[in-house]
């Protein structure tokens, strides 16, 4: 497995954790790291991007498959505006985290695989699909930036939503 798979997988797994486990406020870094994360990451290692065919078709379907599973994890992370401040914050906890942890293992766990488990299926239907080892490891890596992007958008939004919303009147 090479190295840019570990390397993707950790950083974004990495950036998201230490961002939003626990009560964290939704403001201008948090939501400019992940796409500065996105912006080396993608040059870095979308080296060979597929223009048609089979191997465009299965980046698409990635980069869908991470944008679904991005909107899953902002799921949940439920946002609260501060009575007060009015600041905006989220709160992550287990299930959140369990959803990162499951998906960045499902991928890492497939690269490994795909060289030590089921390397020649894989090959074969690769062959039969006219997909490229290239296709596939930026398949991969799209699925990874959409799923953190899709979050990340999500939050943004929901930040807009809440922050706009007519604040509660007080008890008297």
């Amino acid at each position: 497995m090479s190295a840019s798979v570990w390397i993707v997988n950790l950083v974004v797994l990495a950036s998201v954790l230490g961002t939003d486990l626990g009560r964290r406020e939704v403001n201008k870094g948090r939501l400019l790291r992940p796409a500065l994360v996105a912006a080396v990451i993608v040059p870095m290692y979308l080296k060979h991007p597929a223009t048609s065919g089979s191997g465009l078709v299965l980046e698409l379907a990635l980069a869908a498959v991470g944008l679904l599973l991005g909107l899953a994890a902002a799921g949940l992370l439920p946002t609260r505006r501060e009575p007060g401040s009015g600041k905006v914050f989220t709160r992550g906890g287990a299930g959140y985290a369990a959803l990162w942890i499951t998906v960045v293992g499902a991928r890492l766990a497939f690269s490994y695989g795909a060289q030590h488990w089921f390397a020649d299926s894989l090959g074969r239907w690769m062959y039969q699909h006219s997909v490229t080892a290239d296709a596939l490891t930026d398949a991969l890596v799209l699925m990874a930036i959409a799923m953190l992007l899709g979050r990340t958008g999500t939050l943004a939004l929901r930040k807009a939503n809440v922050a706009t919303a007519p604040k509660p009147a007080l008890a008297r």
